[in-house]
């Protein structure tokens, strides 16, 4: 789906194009925009406060990553993410995350491997107590910890794109009563770190996007940017 042969600096999240760009996807991810939406150069111009330039050049990326189609004569439209896109970001993670965590065993520092035990203690307390916003966001840092412990930059970048296209539906998981099951997997991988059994940790994390994915199928929820659209 994404497109990584471009150029570093449309995609660096401090230039200006960079900023553009990631907030536009940020927002059509979030669901700010719906599915055949269209998008208008000016309009978001004016709410970013930068010219038409780094908005037309944020659609010719967000066109390559797949999330709007660009009309000759007519405008952007919002394609968004469909269901098989859902299940190919899935299966495609499986991979990447048991590889990032195999990195990580052989990478992680111990202040990162604290603050992966000191996660998953604390996203422990909160799944009993039903906070699922905390819940989320200690989710997400649980990965990105894992992230950067892999000592990749092409990996990393990889993830954390993958990470953020399904953010919704992860957060509609997470609330459907995955979040204790994940924390406990999220648990053993960390174990597996700790241990420095690098083949336990790869095939726990794979297991781990598989049955994140398998949650999803049960409850119906790999169509919720399409059902979203429709409200």
């Amino acid at each position: 789906m994404a497109n990584y042969n471009v150029k570093q600096e449309v995609t660096d999240k401090y230039s200006l194009r960079g900023r553009v760009f990631n907030k536009i996807r940020e927002d059509i991810l979030s669901g700010k925009y719906k599915e055949h939406e269209e998008l208008k150069e000016v309009a978001i111009g004016e709410e970013l406060g930068v010219s038409r330039t780094p908005v037309r050049e944020a659609f010719r990326q967000l066109e390559l990553e797949g999330l709007i189609q660009i009309v000759p004569n007519k405008g952007a439209y919002v394609t968004g993410i469909t269901a098989k896109d859902v299940k190919d970001i899935y299966m495609i993670r499986s991979l990447l995350e048991g590889l990032c965590a195999r990195w990580a065993t052989e990478n992680i520092t111990q202040e990162q491997l604290d603050e992966l035990e000191e996660n998953v203690y604390l996203a422990d307390f909160h799944a009993g107590k039903g906070h699922l916003d905390q819940i989320a966001e200690l989710d997400n840092r649980f990965h990105q910890i894992l992230y950067e412990a892999c000592h990749s930059k092409q990996l990393e970048r990889l993830l954390e794109d993958f990470h953020e296209y399904v953010l919704r539906v992860r957060r509609k998981t997470l609330a459907s009563g995955r979040g204790q099951v994940s924390n406990e997997e999220h648990r053993q991988i960390m174990e597996a770190i700790k241990a420095k059994d690098q083949e336990r940790a790869e095939m726990l994390a794979n297991q781990h996007m598989i049955n994140a994915y398998d949650n999803i199928e049960k409850n119906g929820l790999y169509d919720i940017y399409r059902a979203e659209a429709e409200d």
